[in-house]
């Protein structure tokens, strides 16, 4: 919401929002001449629309419940309510754009895109979810031809976006309050890509080899059959040595600055879009030295007492077990972009929505095989209501069940969560607090944990 916010400002609409919270892509807002309002209540409404000569038109996101009272003040007005998915529509087919969607890896390679594009002097403009470092923003109003956005799968509204280029990364059943089971989200898709000009997918999910019509594929395992591929030569915990294959044909070695093979796939996902808008191979190339992932993945925090902090968004099984896997590499191979080699991997997770940890139950408890430790926070509700048996005392029974020799600790709340991070972590671990929710609020909770310390005792005479 932000991000479209920002890009509208940008392009002189008088841009009114409300937040509860305080933000640094708030106060962006702010400079830019956006007015926030600190409450949501029927009278923002109310001075909104006695500040202007014609009805506003109101934004709202899937995560706005009717109950809300901007919303129904809205209504009662009669105002033109449009969902945010209307608005990107909007941007989209206004100039050539690059959507990425798929279940894991959009953000990440959304921001890769942009990076590129940047890096090569397009200046394009970018609506992602999450923070692109180039930037320090999860958005920008460029000058440039191109427009690239993240399509989020989770309620649908990815359908009315027409693409000049698609790019799907995978397809997993996920967002199970949504869809009930694979095959509808893999309609959704195929009803997002049919409408898209180009369609760029991945290889190496079968799924969508059987499902989608590619124009152009790309691959990490092979460059037979395939448009692009990037394959692997040396892996570590620091970065990834691969080389780059065109139509067949090997473009030479590149260093890839993001270890994982599940970022060696975004990267390829990058070029293979920045290729098929027009791009030549060497500025794309040129511009590897300049990728980050975004913020929230596996964004390293500080060192607190020792201990490397990590925050990382995976709160899918899968997620989280790429995401491990990555960590794990850096323990055994001793190379990371950590400022010190971590010695131990104790993992903090918070399991996001009751609908999902109900559905994934052992898929997760198989996830954090490479944990040495595992600390589990209470569920994350983002608004559901809870359901039987799906509880982090549940996921933990579970989890010790299947692998009695990995550590596992429940945590009644964030602030005991904190207290378990002091008692089981030892100087060199790294911490990797995993999960949608707040429990990225963990690097605060310890800062002030050691400011707190610092305090003399008062004296009382």
């Amino acid at each position: 919401m932000s991000a479209l916010a920002l890009i509208l400002a940008h392009r002189g609409y008088r841009v009114t929002g409300s937040d509860l919270r305080e933000s640094q892509a708030l106060r962006h807002l702010q400079s830019l001449g956006v007015r926030i309002f600190h409450h949501q209540g029927a009278a923002t409404i109310e001075l909104i629309c006695q500040d202007v000569n014609e009805p506003p038109l109101l934004v709202v996101s899937t995560a706005i419940p009717d109950t809300n009272p901007e919303l129904q003040a809205a209504r009662e007005r009669n105002l033109p309510i449009w969902h945010r998915s209307d608005i990107l529509a909007s941007l989209i087919a206004s100039q050539p754009s690059i959507v990425v969607a798929g279940s894991h890896g959009k953000t990440t390679t959304s921001t890769l895109i942009t990076t590129l594009l940047a890096a090569a002097g397009e200046d394009p403009v970018a609506v992602v979810g999450g923070v692109i470092p180039y930037y320090k923003s999860n958005g920008h109003a460029g000058e440039g031809r191109l427009l690239v956005a993240e399509a989020d799968e989770s309620d649908g509204t990815l359908v009315k976006f027409r693409a000049e280029l698609a790019v799907v990364m995978n397809l997993e059943l996920d967002h199970t309050d949504h869809y009930s089971h694979l095959g509808i989200l893999i309609r959704t898709m195929q009803q997002f890509t049919g409408g898209c000009r180009t369609l760029l997918a991945n290889y190496d999910d079968l799924i969508l080899r059987h499902h989608l019509q590619a124009s152009a594929w790309w691959s990490t395992c092979t460059s037979f059959g395939v448009d692009y591929a990037c394959l692997p030569a040396k892996l570590d915990g620091n970065c990834t040595v691969a080389e780059v294959f065109e139509q067949g044909l090997s473009c030479g070695h590149i260093i890839v600055p993001l270890p994982g093979l599940h970022n060696l796939s975004n990267v390829t996902a990058a070029i293979a879009a920045c290729r098929l808008v027009g791009l030549p191979m060497e500025r794309i190339l040129s511009g590897l030295s300049q990728l980050q992932s975004p913020k929230r993945r596996f964004d390293f925090r500080g060192i607190w007492q020792g201990r490397l902090i990590v925050d990382d968004y995976a709160h899918h099984p899968s997620e989280v077990r790429a995401t491990l896997s990555m960590a794990r590499m850096m323990v055994r191979s001793g190379r990371s972009p950590l400022p010190i080699s971590p010695g131990r991997l104790l993992v903090v997770f918070q399991p996001h929505r009751y609908s999902r940890t109900s559905r994934f139950l052992t898929d997760f408890a198989d996830a954090f095989t490479e944990a040495d430790i595992l600390l589990l926070a209470p569920v994350y509700s983002a608004g559901e209501i809870p359901v039987e048996g799906a509880s982090s005392e549940r996921l933990g029974a579970v989890v010790k069940e299947r692998y009695p020799k990995l550590p596992v600790v429940v945590a009644e709340d964030l602030s005991q969560l904190v207290t378990l991070v002091q008692e089981y972590s030892v100087h060199g671990d790294l911490v990797l607090a995993m999960g949608a929710g707040d429990v990225n609020s963990l690097w605060a909770r310890l800062m002030s944990l050691e400011e707190t310390e610092k305090c003399p005792p008062l004296l009382v005479a």
